[in-house]
């Protein structure tokens, strides 16, 4: 699929993974939705890139789309590959590193 602007990704089927390529060296990121509601960004991940530990005000939801990474929350270590969904509390540290090049989803649900 060509690259589209976000308006016009509205009333699609689409294919999450193929909406964002592969970087070497890098992370890339394309966000899909932002509202004031929340957002979607998909995020593709090289091999031993990641993101370290952060809060967020807002829970998140993130579903691995491909490859497998390496989660922390809150203390605990999770192995993810794709398919698999975590929810992170708003507030709660988290982190993530590539295990493989990987591409997730991550919905950011603003609170009322």
């Amino acid at each position: 699929m060509p690259k589209e602007k976000r308006a016009d990704l509205r009333g699609k089927v689409l294919k999450l993974p193929d909406l964002v390529a592969y970087q070497d060296g890098t992370v890339a990121s394309r966000m899909i939705i932002n509202n004031r509601s929340g957002s979607i960004t998909l995020f593709s991940f090289d091999e031993d890139e990641g993101l370290s530990e952060h809060t967020a005000p807002y829970d998140a939801v993130v579903t691995i789309l491909d490859g497998e990474c390496e989660v922390w929350l809150d203390g605990e270590t999770y192995q993810m590959s794709a398919g698999e969904t975590i929810i992170f509390p708003a507030n709660a540290p988290h982190a993530l590193s590539a295990v493989t090049r990987f591409k997730m989803s991550l919905t950011m649900i603003r609170g009322s």
